[in-house]
């Protein structure tokens, strides 16, 4: 049995939820401990790296949900988890100072990405599986779109309601959306897997058979490959940008809150238009995937030139939301094919995307701390921009060669 488009939606407020919540180790979190707190950049970027790291076990929360047949029990354990992690994030930040501090944003952080692993995998498997074969790229854009969704609301209403900002008002904010999070997924998941019926019994039994199963596809090996260079390029200014508005120019962290919600909503939009043109039959994965790569670039080089903030970074978003259509909706189309072997797939590519992701935080930081020793502050910042443009356009080259479609496809995910 297969699920209906008001089943389909319920279980995105599961995405959104997801969405919201890491929303803020990337944005608020980053800011604070870089900007209020006059900690090295390199720090919340180490400890992003961490949450990343912590997500190569991924496949192993993929292929127990395959072998178990039960994906609720691990989507709504793992933002129960994630929620804990921001509320230790912000008493950390509210309470303590040094080493203290440093040992309890280590455990949270590692307890952040143990959640997003076992919740986002287990969701998008559990989605893949109710969506009938029709509807499985419409589906998987709802949730793409549900995530960012998330984001945009999280980060917007997190910013009104820091404003004027204390530690005290951070604590009560971020506990109150690790509780709305965790009831969205509960009225999203409770109940959707009992009416569906069984799972398709998973290829393989075991955890490292079903690994080497799903490298010896050449086609998973060489989405693998895309999925890393592409990501890498993607978080690239995901941890600086934040900062950036507030060291280059003068921003509030109430302000550069609500301005990566409205880069997140120039997302949206660039999603929703690529969606509009592909049911239309104009354009295709690859367009998508090139052109994204492309707008990104160009709104990183206006971001590193110095120029105003408000069109450059609605341009980034706007990129990134085409970039995710063409190169992340490939990705999850290929994960959905098995269905014996979803849960399996879809960790192997989070893995994936948690490396690079990962990587592009501590790349990021630590050229930005080394930078801003020799250069002037907004030098500095323009060197990261300046290489994730070019690692845009090398993907965009990739791109090229590697997406191919015979029509266009929609299936973006997590």
């Amino acid at each position: 049995m297969t699920a209906g488009w008001s089943t389909i939606l319920r279980l995105c407020l599961a995405n959104a939820a997801i969405g919201g919540m890491t929303a803020l180790p990337v944005n608020l979190f980053n800011r604070l401990m870089t900007v209020e707190l006059a900690l090295p950049a390199l720090l919340p970027g180490l400890l992003v790296a961490l949450h990343y790291a912590v997500q190569l076990t991924r496949p192993v929360w993929g292929h127990r949900s395959d072998a178990r047949g039960g994906r609720t029990p691990f989507v709504l354990g793992g933002i129960a988890v994630v929620g804990l992690g921001l509320v230790l994030t912000a008493w950390g930040i509210a309470h303590l100072t040094g080493p203290a501090a440093l040992i309890l944003w280590i455990v949270a952080y590692a307890l952040i990405g143990l959640g997003i692993g076992a919740g986002g995998t287990s969701f998008l498997a559990l989605l893949a599986t109710a969506a009938p074969d029709a509807r499985k790229g419409a589906a998987a854009t709802l949730a793409w779109l549900m995530l960012i969704l998330g984001a945009i609301v999280t980060s917007i209403g997190t910013g009104i309601a820091l404003d004027p900002y204390s530690p005290e008002r951070l604590f009560t904010v971020v506990a109150c959306v690790a509780g709305i999070a965790f009831f969205l997924s509960a009225l999203a998941v409770v109940g959707v897997e009992r009416r569906l019926g069984p799972a398709a019994p998973a290829e393989e039994p075991k955890l490292m058979p079903a690994l080497r199963a799903t490298w010896a596809d050449p086609a998973a090996r060489a989405f693998t490959g895309f999925v890393f260079l592409s990501i890498l390029a993607f978080y690239l200014s995901e941890l600086v940008l934040e900062p950036f508005m507030g060291h280059v120019h003068g921003f509030g962290p109430e302000d550069s809150t609500k301005l990566s919600g409205a880069k997140d909503g120039a997302a949206l939009i660039g999603m929703i238009g690529a969606g509009v043109l592909s049911t239309l039959r104009l354009g295709s994965l690859r367009l998508w995937a090139i052109a994204g790569c492309v707008i990104s670039a160009l709104g990183l080089v206006g971001l590193g030139a110095g120029l105003a903030l408000m069109p450059f970074t609605l341009v980034l978003g706007l990129g990134n939301g085409l970039f995710v259509v063409g190169a992340i909706g490939s990705m999850m189309r290929l994960a959905a094919a098995r269905a014996g072997a979803t849960g399996t797939r879809m960790g192997v590519f989070g893995a994936a995307q948690a490396v690079a992701a990962g990587l592009a935080g501590l790349i990021a930081t630590g050229i930005l701390d080394a930078a801003r020793v020799a250069l002037p502050l907004e030098t500095a910042y323009a060197v990261v921009f300046g290489l994730e443009a070019v690692l845009f356009i090398a993907a965009a080259l990739v791109a090229e060669r590697l997406i191919t479609a015979p029509k266009p496809a929609l299936v973006p995910g997590e």
